[in-house]
């Protein structure tokens, strides 16, 4: 064990409301490419596209990402090493709460029960209406889960609409340009303030409002620790930095105090 991974299994051994805030990084390791890296999902869909005005106007757009979904499915992704630490950390009564940027819903796979999900779910669809706009969805409160309209997709259908109010379908993740739930930040935001360690793992911390989280938690006086392979704007404001991959890095720290 280096003595960065052991000073963090010593800060998760003295603290008892840990919250964990991951990014694509911890998702990566399960065969999930980030959308930026090479072969990843911006390097055969123009982002341009997928703007949640232009899901409304455009019918080839909204085929488009029923597309890119099932390509995001037809990897079976699965929990590896890191998601289960920190399902662990909640299994030994240390855990406070996951917020996570991922969209891929394997936190819960891994036994993780409280996650916040601020860009979404992939894993869900919900009606937001016929013309819903400024980014804001306004459907009718119809959600299924994200095979459901696949399956319609399938029957020859591009463009799945709301069996109950006909509006339009969309997967139930926060689009380019699409308001983020204010419930879900509320929430990560009382799970960063109430914690007595915030552990980062796997993220870029460059995407904000979600980045500004940990930056709230170091406000707050709650101690902040960054695991992740390479660098990031808040090293300099964190309590300890550890550099490595999350499926090592984690296992390991965690394993030393559950």
């Amino acid at each position: 064990m280096t003595s960065d991974t052991a000073a963090l299994a010593e800060l998760l051994r003295r603290s008892h409301q840990v919250t964990t805030f991951t990014g694509a990084g911890v998702s990566t390791e399960s065969g999930i490419p980030d959308f930026r890296s090479p072969g990843g999902v911006w390097t055969r869909y123009d982002p341009r596209d997928f703007t949640f005005d232009r899901y409304v106007e455009s019918a080839e757009v909204r085929a488009s990402s029923w597309a890119m979904r099932r390509e995001f499915f037809a990897r079976d992704p699965r929990p590896n090493p890191a998601h289960l630490a920190i399902a662990a950390i909640e299994r030994a009564g240390r855990g406070h709460g996951v917020i996570t940027q991922n969209i891929d819903g394997l936190h819960q796979l891994a036994g993780s029960t409280h996650v916040v999900e601020i860009h979404g779910t992939a894993r869900e669809v919900l009606c937001i209406g016929r013309t819903p706009r400024y980014g804001m969805p306004e459907g009718c409160g119809f959600t299924a889960p994200h095979t459901w309209a696949l399956e319609q997709v399938d029957a020859g259908d591009p463009g799945p609409t709301c069996p109950e109010c006909g509006g339009l379908v969309k997967s139930a993740t926060i689009s380019f340009g699409q308001a983020m739930p204010p419930d879900a930040v509320e929430e990560a935001e009382r799970l960063v303030t109430s914690a007595d360690l915030l552990v980062t793992v796997g993220s870029s911390l460059q995407v904000w409002p979600a980045a500004d989280l940990p930056e709230l938690a170091v406000r707050s006086g709650v101690p902040l620790v960054i695991v992740n392979d390479e660098r990031t704007p808040l090293d300099a404001i964190a309590t300890l930095v550890v550099r490595g991959r999350a499926g090592e890095v984690l296992p390991e720290a965690v394993g030393a105090v559950t």
